[in-house]
């Protein structure tokens, strides 16, 4: 049921986001206890402020009454998708080429399946991470998760 109501209402939510001049980065629409939670993450390329997620929140909150999708009570939360975000697409590889990635993998690769290392490019066969002085290519198919990770 989740994933066709997201399906739902991405479509009708992306506009506004958008039209705030924001880009509709996720949707969620999880239980967690007994609560229901449907979570909007919105980004910007200069960042998302606490105004940005007010004034979509505030927006979203009333279409969403109006449409009246979703069947039992929930909690609408906007915000950004972090400093950590995750990288989901090609696009987002490229976004961030240079930056510092975390990536899980599906096997091992030379010993292991948890890299943190520099993101030095993409091709058709994956990524190419710069580690430790070490490059690697971390096939696609491989790659279970991949986020941007914050150097301390």
């Amino acid at each position: 049921m989740t994933n066709s109501l997201i399906e739902k209402i991405t479509p009708l939510i992306a506009p506004v986001v958008q039209g705030q001049g924001l880009e509709l980065f996720d949707v969620e629409y999880v239980k967690e206890g007994e609560a229901w939670f449907l979570r909007v993450y919105i980004d910007k390329e200069q960042g998302v402020d606490l105004d940005d997620c007010t004034r979509v929140s505030l927006a979203l909150s009333s279409l969403l009454d109006d449409n009246d999708l979703i069947p039992q009570s929930y909690q609408l939360e906007v915000s950004s998708p972090g400093l950590e975000r995750p990288l989901r697409n090609r696009q987002d590889y490229l976004k961030y080429q240079g930056q510092l990635i975390s990536v899980e993998t599906s096997q091992k690769i030379e010993g292991f399946t948890q890299f943190v290392g520099f993101l030095s490019g993409t091709d058709d066969l994956g990524v190419e991470l710069t580690y430790e002085k070490n490059q690697i290519t971390i096939p696609w198919t491989m790659i279970n998760k991949a986020r941007l990770a914050v150097e301390f």
